[in-house]
């Protein structure tokens, strides 16, 4: 994975608010590995817990009709998110937008969807996410507004729950064995 793209390029502010051009739209990101996620949601954890904001952001999407899509994120929360997520795998590539955003849109999911509060856990060094609920994050389709699409995201997490486990290697079971047995 580049961490640099020629789709994407960053103009920075005298105020230190970075633009990220990019030339794409938000439903064009690629999926990305769940372990990319994990790792980002522990990292933004941590980061938040550790008060270590980050810059606010500019993301402007062009479409191939030449419209814009433009997301401003300046809230604290945000930019503390998008900062850890470029610390760890960056955001100057179509990848680590996709992570920082299917983070940020999870984010936004969750208040307002019943259906995930089970598979959230509030502890004291922050919020825990069920792994499954990662994976489907990870794989579902952003919105053109870069959001999840519950119904959507719902449907990947069911048919991702519904995957068989993998077949367990046999286990070799001994006979029982007692005095005066005979083999």
């Amino acid at each position: 994975m580049d961490r640099f793209d020629s789709r994407i390029r960053v103009a920075e502010a005298a105020s230190g608010a970075r633009t990220y051009l990019i030339d794409l739209p938000p439903e064009a990101l690629p999926p990305v590995r769940p372990r990319d996620m994990h790792a980002a949601w522990d990292s933004a954890r941590g980061a938040a817990i550790a008060q270590q904001w980050g810059r606010p952001l500019m993301l402007r999407f062009r479409r191939p009709d030449a419209e814009e899509t433009e997301l401003a994120l300046a809230d604290a929360d945000a930019c503390c998110w998008a900062a850890a997520v470029d610390a760890t795998v960056g955001l100057a590539s179509p990848y680590g937008l996709s992570v920082c955003l299917r983070l940020l849109a999870l984010v936004e999911l969750l208040p307002r969807e019943p259906w995930a509060l089970p598979l959230v856990a509030l502890n004291r060094d922050g919020a825990s996410v069920h792994p499954s609920l990662l994976r489907a994050a990870s794989v579902a389709p952003l919105t053109p507004h870069a959001t999840f699409d519950a119904g959507t995201l719902r449907e990947v997490l069911r048919q991702e729950a519904a995957l068989p486990a993998p077949a367990a290697s046999p286990i070799p079971v001994a006979a029982p064995s007692h005095p005066g047995a005979r083999a």
